[in-house]
């Protein structure tokens, strides 16, 4: 892991982590724009530098869980537990193979979640108050959780728990159609569940430079949303596709690869984002 943090600027130092980590939601209700991919990613780049990261794997699918080695069978008690009170974040938690990166993952359970949550009660609360009351001293400087990639009360939870929402946006003739959608749910949100929730930044992914329509919608993207995207973009890479299927983030597939770097570039960004906020 040493290699990774020579390709982007080194901390001085690492300090004590907050009384309450940050906590990001990873957005977007459309599929297959590389939310998960983002949400792995980022936390190993992260972890990188010393920050301690936990992800929550809030979608049924499961593909963060699988995206950093963690098989079924190993999986124990998840996200799932954590939204109806069966566990606390400190029995969920699972390290794993890399460095200060630990997981909450996600299980067969969850799938049926959002009907049980329909009748539940503080339906929309369930994750804020699990992570609101225990992740203070739990150690961890940032939480990400991955949502599904719908706008249902999964990610409804995640909106309300979070501190803000990072949106990865594939670079796609509906991207802004899609986001606008989003946005418009984070303000809801804002407006009547989670007062301190803001849009962390945007992520274009999968960009190809080789085609114009990547460059039309990175235009309109910052046109719109100016400071709020972010300068990196995640470009398409074989080796990004690649890495799920080994149970790695990119980082630790190929650590030299485009996808690698923009990842680390991204982290960077994000940290000193966070200097500026507590600034």
């Amino acid at each position: 892991m040493s290699n990774v943090v020579a390709l982007e600027t080194r901390p001085t130092a690492v300090g004590r982590p907050p009384e309450a980590p940050r906590i990001i939601a990873i957005a977007n209700q459309k599929g297959g724009v590389g939310k998960t991919t983002t949400t792995i990613n980022l936390a190993t780049a992260l972890a990188s530098v010393g920050r301690r990261v936990l992800i929550i794997d809030l979608d049924p699918q499961g593909n963060a869980s699988t995206g950093v080695g963690l098989e079924r069978s190993q999986r124990g008690p998840g996200a799932y537990a954590l939204l109806f009170g069966e566990t606390t974040i400190e029995e969920a938690a699972q390290r794993t193979s890399i460095p200060h990166l630990s997981i909450i993952p996600s299980t067969m359970d969850l799938s049926g979640a959002e009907i049980e949550l329909v009748s539940a009660d503080n339906r929309e609360y369930r994750l804020r108050r699990a992570l609101r009351a225990e992740a203070v001293g739990q150690g961890f400087h940032y939480i990400l959780i991955d949502c599904p990639p719908a706008l249902g009360l999964l990610t409804l939870n995640a909106l309300v728990s979070a501190d803000a929402v990072l949106v990865p946006l594939q670079c796609e003739f509906y991207a802004l159609e899609g986001l606008s959608y989003l946005t418009r749910t984070i303000e809801r949100v804002k407006r009547s569940l989670n007062p301190d929730l803001d849009v962390q930044g945007v992520v274009l992914t999968m960009f190809d430079r080789r085609n114009n329509l990547s460059d039309l919608v990175a235009k309109d993207v910052r046109d719109h949303f100016g400071a709020k995207v972010y300068n990196t973009v995640i470009p398409r890479n074989v080796k990004v596709s690649e890495a799920p299927s080994h149970g790695k983030p990119v980082l630790l597939y190929d650590m030299q690869c485009a996808g690698s770097r923009a990842y680390i570039h991204l982290a960077g960004e994000v940290l000193r984002q966070e200097e500026r906020l507590s600034a």
